[in-house]
């Protein structure tokens, strides 16, 4: 495809962009304005909750859903400061092999049961079986014990600076605190019972995949004193009822929102933001500065992508402008980024990545040839319901079908697919090969945090790449504190990586929100947060 295939996307999407302001422009012309009830919050999310429980899961409808119901021990501010949230004073001793956390005084779950220690202990050791940086972290602690009904102890093997940051991690696998006879769940389990102690309880009952989701204000919730600041700080809750309304068009969601009719759109359509700005009722107002990542993802455990020459091939193949023009099309919300673990980061570097991701089709094409490739098809899931990923994999399968790839493209919707990727079944059992997905640029800020990177085999995330090379760089880069080496180790892990990739990084992009004039107080953070939201 290269500079052609870029040329096709730009003048594609100039001309659904121009036919779709049109036909907006007039509806909301003809549209009244309507009144909504200023103690409930209407909004429309990037997708539908289907899956509530988010340590199961990285999906972020799931991790959403957390930061509504439950509480974390520590969180992020928006200097990137981790705080204490549910501990109230922690002390680490001057050798760094004993943490002594106390809890804050009046915390308690939604069924009125009191935050103790053991349910703290019990949450961290099932996050820590899921998420790549809690079995990282847990690598270094001998052990977790209560020392009192609201205070706990590590000891630890050695000592590391990744504690606190791992406790305070602010994106998927979040370290949520549930009660312990819901944290005994196997992390292989979903969870059946849905209470926590955050600033808002699900009402289940009100619980209507396909249509909506509903959050009351928990009353007995006892914000912090300090001001919120990103995740952390005090959650003041402010409506009565949350509401997270799906409505998957477009142009109606954006109707709704000019007529009062919701309140917030979480991932406005980007062809849809200049009209928007135009909109007396509506304001555009980007709450994630990090942006966010794209990512294909392999399954290393099935033809073809269990050669890793071949997932080298792609790595040539693919060029980020195409994927970015085609999901975003607008070059003020995008930027192309070869380094894995972000660009403005102080170890963003393209070492191992300087000769790939530019489109190199005849590259690729030998690459293919010489890894024996026999025509298995690539089956490459397409969720067609996401805005800002449905035009992804069309542009990734063309690529394949380049380069001398079989791709059996497969649409189906967002959570189909979530349920879908944890399948390690072979494709003809219900498989799969690809996906592409977007991270939150704060969760592929650092090898320790990047959920796709770890190449733990069956410990690792669905795709199970399998790689002690890759492993050991991160055991060394979770031992190391000086900034210097920490990039050197980058350095030598995305080289490793250019030779056994576990998944391609194909640009970042911002993502505003949308959101009544009205709407006041919505927190700056990397996950949408809805303590803090005022209606006027």
């Amino acid at each position: 495809m290269g500079f052609s295939g870029i040329t096709r996307i730009k003048r594609a999407k100039g001309l659904l962009r121009a036919s779709v302001l049109a036909i907006a422009a007039t509806a909301m012309m003809q549209a009244p304005m309507a009144q909504a009830e200023d103690s409930v919050l209407t909004v429309n999310m990037h997708s539908d909750l289907k899956i509530v429980d988010p340590i199961w899961t990285t999906a972020y409808m799931s991790r959403n859903y957390g930061y509504m119901v439950y509480d974390t021990l520590f969180a992020m501010n928006t200097k990137g400061e981790v705080l204490p949230q549910m501990v109230d004073t922690f002390k680490i001793a001057d050798d760094g092999l004993t943490y002594d956390f106390t809890l804050r005084e009046g915390l308690k779950f939604h069924d009125d049961a009191p935050v103790t220690s053991e349910d703290v202990i019990a949450s961290l050791q099932r996050w820590g079986q899921k998420d790549a940086m809690g079995q990282k972290m847990l690598t270094f602690v001998a052990e977790m014990t209560a020392t009192g009904d609201n205070s706990f102890q590590f000891k630890m093997n050695e000592p590391t600076g990744m504690v606190i940051q791992a406790l305070g991690k602010p994106s998927s696998n979040v370290p949520f605190i549930m009660p312990a006879r819901i944290a005994a769940t196997p992390p292989g389990d979903q969870i059946t019972e849905y209470i926590g102690s955050g600033p808002f309880v699900f009402l289940e009952d009100e619980w209507k995949p396909g249509d909506k989701a509903e959050f009351a204000k928990f009353e007995g919730y006892v914000p912090r004193s300090e001001p919120a600041d990103g995740l952390a700080g005090g959650k003041e809750v402010f409506v009565d009822k949350v509401v997270w309304k799906v409505i998957r068009d477009q142009q109606t969601k954006m109707n709704a929102l000019s007529k009062g009719e919701l309140d917030v759109i979480e991932q406005p359509a980007h062809d849809l933001l200049p009209l928007m700005e135009q909109d007396e009722n509506i304001k555009l107002i980007d709450l994630n500065p990090f942006g966010s990542q794209y990512t294909f993802r392999f399954n290393v455990l099935h033809p073809p992508f269990d050669n890793p020459k071949i997932r080298q091939a792609l790595m040539y193949a693919f060029d980020q402008e195409e994927f970015l023009f085609a999901a975003v099309g607008d070059e003020a919300y995008f930027k192309t980024c070869k380094a894995m673990f972000i660009c403005g980061t102080p170890i963003a570097t393209e070492k191992g990545f300087e000769d790939m991701l530019s489109g190199n089709i005849e590259k690729a094409k030998e690459m293919i040839k010489e890894a024996g490739y026999d025509g298995t098809p690539v089956l490459l899931m397409h969720p067609t319901d996401l805005t800002i990923l449905e035009p992804l994999p069309p542009v990734a399968k063309a690529i394949m079908e380049d380069i001398g790839l079989v791709v059996d493209m497969q649409a189906m919707d967002w959570q189909t697919l979530v349920g879908r990727r944890n399948k390690q079944e072979p494709v003809a059992e219900g498989g799969w090969n690809a996906f592409i997905t977007a991270w939150n640029s704060v969760d592929n800020a650092s090898p320790l945090t990047t959920p796709f990177l770890n190449a733990g085999c069956d410990k690792a995330l669905f795709g199970w790449p399998c790689d002690e090379q890759i492993q050991s760089l991160r055991d060394e880069f979770s031992r190391e504190p000086d900034p210097a080496k920490q990039l050197a180790i980058v350095e030598k892990l995305q080289m490793r990586v250019a030779e056994y990739p576990t998944h391609i990084h194909l640009g970042q992009y911002l993502q505003p929100h949308a959101m009544g004039k009205n709407i006041s107080g919505a927190p700056v953070s990397p996950v949408p947060a809805f303590w803090g939201y005022k209606k006027d």
